[in-house]
C-alpha cells in the first residue's frame, strides 16, 4: 500500500481573488487528495492536504504556480503525522 502524508502549506504572494481555491479543490478531487483550503486575513492561503505521497507532491508541485492569474511568491509546507481526518476536499470559508 501506498504511503500516506499529511502537509500542512502557506503560500504567499498574489494567491487572493484569482480563483485560486476553487482550482486548488478541483486539482485535489482530481488526484485523490483529501483535506482544506482557505484565505487568510493577511493575504496568504492556507492548506492541508492528506493523500498518497506521490499525490500530495504532484499537488503540491501544482499550487506553487497555482492558477493562471495567480503569482506564488513563497511556499512553505510542514510535514505533520497522517490523520486520515477527510473525506474530500473542501473551501473553507472563515
Amino acid at each position: 500500500m501506498a504511503e500516506m502524508v499529511r502537509r500542512h502549506i502557506f503560500l504567499s504572494g498574489r494567491v487572493q481573488g484569482v480563483f485560486f481555491r476553487e482550482n486548488t479543490k478541483n486539482k485535489a478531487k482530481e488526484l485523490g487528495i483529501f483535506g482544506w483550503i482557505r484565505n487568510l486575513a493577511d493575504g496568504r492561503v492556507e492548506a492541508v492536504f492528506e493523500g498518497k505521497r506521490e499525490d500530495v507532491g504532484q499537488i503540491i508541485e501544482w499550487v506553487k504556480k497555482g492558477p493562471p492569474l495567480a503569482k506564488v511568491e513563497k511556499i512553505e509546507v510542514l510535514e505533520q503525522e497522517y490523520q486520515g481526518e477527510f473525506k474530500n476536499f473542501e473551501i473553507k470559508y472563515n
